[in-house]
């Protein structure tokens, strides 16, 4: 799964950044101190995978795997030049959602680009930098399908189409608010890759003192969690400041430092639960001496695709698949244990793969 981190500087973006991913991109109280994309991959949080990995004692253990991508904070005018420009929006074309930080905290010593805090304002303001990106994209595909057009009927069709989106984001609407006719739109959406096609994660970035109650009494968090419902969106509430104090901490530190805090989850498990659940995923996990691996699939995705993501010849041999859950194996405290009480299954090409399933695929090539 690969997230692009997106906002106007001085939100905390980059010391969200930093924190999630440790990888030191560069923060301070002024615009565009982020001039290069920095990328950062972070293991996906899961309790399961240790817990299968002391069951089995084993070698290695292999968690999910999430890419972060922060760009330079955004502007007004940025499709336009201002700034640094919108030349770094070609570098999380290629995310599979946006990570949208919107500040939601009042502090005089930060500065804020427009003067006063209004994450609304805030969102618009991004938004229309994001669609003024896209109908670049377009004009260039439409300039190119005019051409072919006139002779190739199917041509035809994706210019009247693609001249629909163009309309769409005109009137200030992202393209995911579009309605599509069909698959075959769907398919030219995707392949168009506009980044107001892609899901968004508001990340309403708060005041420590906000923390505690999820941010419940914050007016600004208010506003961000209307206007998230009413746009299909996620949105959950950190303290980019936390964060990095918490990034800092050992294992067993960051679970008494969030207890003080009263506060049950960091803003990292936030995010992997929203991002989930947006981009409708699950992991299934694989278990072994050698090797206790979490694997990251789409929900409603069959055994023989499942298989196919830990290799292709997997899925091209596939036979069969031996599921157990993961909670009954390590109840019935051996393999064999679970397999007496019929809690070990045999599975065929038609079994769609559950969050927490252990399995282990017979295939045949």
């Amino acid at each position: 799964m690969k997230l692009g981190i997106v906002g106007l500087p001085n939100v905390g973006k980059s010391t969200l950044f930093n924190s999630l991913t440790k990888a030191g991109a560069e923060s301070a109280n002024y615009p565009f101190c982020t001039i290069d994309p920095n990328v950062g991959i972070v293991a996906v949080p899961d309790e399961r995978l240790k817990l299968l990995g002391d069951f089995y004692q084993s070698k290695k253990v292999t968690p999910a795997v999430i890419e972060f991508v922060d760009i330079a904070g955004l502007v007004k005018g940025a499709s336009k030049g201002e700034g640094l420009g919108n030349q770094f929006l070609a570098n999380i074309r290629e995310v599979d959602a946006i990570v949208h930080v919107v500040r939601c905290f009042e502090d005089e010593n930060v500065i804020h680009v427009d003067g006063c805090i209004d994450p609304l304002r805030d969102i618009e303001t991004i938004n229309l930098e994001l669609i003024f990106s896209d109908l670049e994209i377009l004009e260039r595909r439409i300039a190119k399908t005019t051409k072919t057009a006139r002779m190739d009927k199917e041509a035809a069709k994706e210019l009247e189409f693609l001249k629909q989106v163009k309309a769409h984001l005109e009137d200030g609407k992202p393209a995911s608010s579009m309605e599509l006719d069909g698959e075959e739109q769907e398919l030219y959406m995707k392949e168009y890759n506009l980044l107001t096609w892609k899901p968004v994660i508001y990340a309403a970035n708060v005041s420590e003192d906000d923390l505690a109650d999820d941010a419940a009494s914050n007016e600004y968090v208010a506003k961000v969690r209307e206007y998230a419902k009413e746009t299909g969106s996620e949105v959950f509430a950190l303290c980019a400041e936390i964060e990095q104090e918490i990034s800092e901490l050992e294992e067993d530190e960051k679970k008494e430092f969030l207890e003080d805090l009263g506060i049950q989850q960091s803003g990292l498990e936030k995010l992997i639960v929203a991002s989930y659940r947006l981009l409708g995923l699950l992991s299934f996990l694989t278990a072994g001496e050698d090797e206790t691996r979490a694997w990251t699939i789409k929900v409603g995705t069959k055994a023989p695709q499942a298989a196919g993501k830990i290799h292709t010849d997997f899925e091209r041999g596939f036979i069969k698949a031996e599921v157990v859950n993961y909670q009954d194996l390590l109840d019935c405290g051996s393999y064999a244990g679970a397999r007496e009480k019929g809690l070990v299954r045999m599975e065929g090409k038609e079994y769609v793969v559950q969050d927490g399933d252990v399995i282990l695929f017979r295939f045949n090539v």
